[in-house]
């Protein structure tokens, strides 16, 4: 039995309204309580491990604790890359181009020992740590990624976003009208969706002045939020009805 989400339409969507819900979230702890980037970063990694140890060793898929881990990742990623960007001054290119790196090692290294990147069938905790590595990088990766369109590229959080999704439909086109590699397609869109819900975050988040919507971090978390979870209900009852039909 796979340990993770099927991929499934509605999988992009939890996934997206997750990493933008971690971007708002993020930005709510670090900046709107100013407990500090660095701080942010020790304490959502903390619970990360955590919950990330909860996982690994669920016996089975369970919506509510996979999505928990996916929302974590997707905090602890906003503070890590607001932290290696803004307080180590290291830039969003720079971070970027870092956490691009560490992406590509965790893959490589997950494709040398297992022969696959495939997440049609993850059942061994070593192949488990893979995925949730990839994805805490990926995550961590967008945040940079996000913040460099909307701010160093010209583009604005609306430009930045509108890139981002013009990006993802492509590789819907690939998806269904080539024969491209699946695998290599989902890791494409899985880290482009990151970004989006960085800019789309921004864009929910920031005065108006600096080209947002000004709704602030605790009102947007709370709106993302109340979908994120009836999402996961929904598909809570969906796998629970599933296993009875078995």
């Amino acid at each position: 039995m796979n340990k993770v989400a099927e991929v499934t339409l509605s999988f992009w969507i939890m996934k997206i309204c997750a990493t933008t819900l971690g971007e708002t979230a993020g930005d709510l702890l670090s900046m709107t309580m100013r407990v500090g980037y660095a701080l942010s970063s020790a304490i959502l990694l903390g619970v990360f491990v955590i919950m990330l140890a909860i996982q690994l060793l669920s016996r089975k898929f369970r919506p509510h604790l996979y999505w928990s881990v996916v929302l974590l990742t997707s905090t602890a990623g906003t503070t890590m890359s607001d932290f290696m960007d803004r307080t180590l001054g290291l830039g969003y290119a720079k971070g970027s181009l870092i956490l691009l790196c560490c992406l590509l090692l965790v893959l490589a290294a997950w494709r040398w020992t297992e022969k696959t990147l495939s997440v049609s069938s993850i059942q061994t905790t070593r192949v488990e740590v893979f995925y949730w590595l990839a994805i805490l990088c990926s995550n961590t990766l967008g945040t940079a990624l996000g913040d460099f369109l909307a701010d160093d590229s010209g583009l604005g959080f609306l430009g930045g976003a509108a890139l981002i999704a013009g990006l993802i439909g492509v590789v819907g086109i690939l998806f269904f009208y080539t024969k491209c590699s699946r695998v290599a397609l989902f890791w494409i869109a899985f880290v482009l969706t990151r970004p989006f819900g960085a800019t789309f975050g921004d864009l929910l988040t920031k005065p108006v002045a600096k080209g947002g919507l000004n709704f602030g971090t605790v009102w947007s978390s709370v709106f993302l939020a109340a979908i994120l979870v009836a999402l996961v209900v929904y598909a809570s009852r969906k796998e629970k009805a599933v296993a009875t039909f078995r």
